[in-house]
């Protein structure tokens, strides 16, 4: 049976991967006790152990430990941004990097939750020669608190709260995200996007937003539907026509699924290109188990949540 360790099991990502495999019958959990969470011999007898290492780290810790667990020949998930653009990782994101690059990967780094949508947006356009990587881009991103970790969480569901916290707010007021980076290497970007990341009173739920006006792009937006149609196969990130409820377009609507859809707004002159996906489904926990998945041999969408009509 595939041996799986969980490598910072007790933060928001590393919980919420435990809890989804628990259930699982193909594949067996090593533990170790919480006390011993930092213990070195402890992780690298886990290590020796497992098949596979989820590390759900801080990026300086799992730069540390990314080596120990790949001189234990065990093949490792990376959820911290450390490895995203490094040499010898592949970045986790299946639709673009391939399924079977993932499944041949000893290491896997699984992709930032903004930079997901920003990616399966713009890849296709620019690999179809639709969008330029010379082209100056703007991104807007609307994730729910969850995607904070346990601090933000509990402040946001304290009941003695700011009451700014009652509206969104943005951050990455510096222009130098975490995921800035990775979007940039992947997609052969001459410049990194004008990013505005915007956290908002809910738990789940993630919307990536880039405006574009129409010279801003080779073709048409029938160009730009057909790409997305053509590139997407899999089950997981499809595009939807006409997605958006009653002329609003919700970002919490994929919440507790693993899918992500993509939609297309506008006219020819002033267009807005829409992901939509669950911060802590295809933007954390849902990607790591389909890299997992894909590694191992199982069914790309086993434990999964799949959306219904398309």
């Amino acid at each position: 049976m595939t041996k799986v360790f969980i490598d910072g099991s007790y933060g928001t990502t590393g919980l919420r991967i435990h809890q989804r495999l628990q259930s699982r019958t193909d594949l067996e959990l090593i533990s170790i006790p919480y006390e011993e969470r930092h213990s070195e011999s402890a992780r690298r007898r886990a290590y020796e152990e497992a098949d596979f290492v989820f590390m759900c780290l801080p990026d300086a810790a799992a730069k540390e430990a990314a080596p120990k667990a790949e001189a234990c020949h065990t093949r490792v998930i990376d959820a911290s941004t450390a490895h995203r653009t490094a040499e010898g990782w592949v970045y986790g994101f299946p639709e673009i990097s391939g399924t079977e690059t993932i499944e041949a990967a000893p290491l896997v780094a699984n992709p930032g939750c903004h930079a997901s949508g920003v990616n399966a947006l713009i890849y296709p356009l620019i690999r179809n020669g639709i969008l330029s990587p010379a082209q100056k881009l703007q991104c807007f991103s609307i994730t729910g608190y969850s995607g904070g970790g346990k601090k933000m969480i509990g402040e946001y569901e304290s009941d003695c709260r700011d009451e700014l916290m009652d509206a969104p707010r943005m951050y990455g007021l510096s222009q130098q995200h975490k995921h800035l980076p990775e979007i940039t290497a992947l997609n052969g970007l001459e410049c990194a996007p004008i990013f505005c990341p915007i956290v908002s009173d809910y738990s789940c739920g993630m919307e990536t937003i880039i405006p574009l006006f129409g010279s801003d792009i080779h073709g048409t937006m029938e160009d730009i539907r057909n790409a997305y149609r053509e590139f997407y196969t899999g089950p997981l990130v499809y595009y939807k026509e006409d997605a958006d409820e009653n002329g609003f377009v919700s970002a919490n609507t994929m919440s507790g699924r693993d899918d992500m859809e993509l939609s297309l707004y506008g006219n020819p002159d002033r267009m807005l290109l829409v992901a939509r996906f669950d911060n802590l489904g295809k933007g954390a926990s849902g990607s790591a188990i389909q890299n997992l998945n894909l590694m191992m041999g199982a069914p790309e969408t086993t434990g999964l949540v799949l959306g219904g009509e398309r």
